[in-house]
């Protein structure tokens, strides 16, 4: 029996495979449970033109976040914190604080997607990296600035 995967079944198979199977197996286990349908000419094709439409949807949003890397690796960042005489911050620099800093720049970014070194909790330049995609990230320069007493 030929079937289409509809969900990723462990040992079996990933969403969208196309996968010959016992019969027993297909009509007891598979298809009752909507793990899988028929693989039938109409859900190969309808299969087909979903994958085509999902590739182009991906391939739209890895251009703009490509451009958004662009225009955002230009951006530089600072921050003013009290610190003390060896340079160590009272408090530290959080990804928190440097999504709201691209906010003010005007870039919307989810704390989550900037990956640092850490908290940062030293006067220096840190290099900051944004994911805006699976495979696109944005490089910025962060700088934190001791305050002046």
């Amino acid at each position: 029996m030929k079937v289409i995967l509809r969900e990723n079944v462990p040992n079996v198979g990933k969403i969208g495979d196309i996968l010959t199977v016992a019969d027993g197996f297909g009509r007891n286990y598979l298809l009752p449970r909507g793990l899988a349908m028929l693989a039938n000419e109409r859900n190969v094709h309808e299969l087909e033109h979903n994958k085509r439409v999902v590739a182009s949807r991906l391939a739209k949003a890895r251009a703009g976040a490509k451009s958004v890397a662009e225009a955002m690796s230009n951006v530089k960042l600072s921050v003013t914190r009290h610190a003390g005489e060896d340079g160590r911050l009272f408090g530290s620099v959080t990804t928190r604080e440097v999504a709201d800093l691209l906010a003010e720049q005007g870039y919307s970014v989810d704390r989550r997607d900037i990956v640092m070194p850490d908290n940062i909790k030293a006067v220096g330049e840190y290099a900051v990296t944004v994911k805006l995609h699976s495979d696109v990230a944005a490089k910025l320069t962060l700088t934190v600035i001791a305050e002046a007493e």
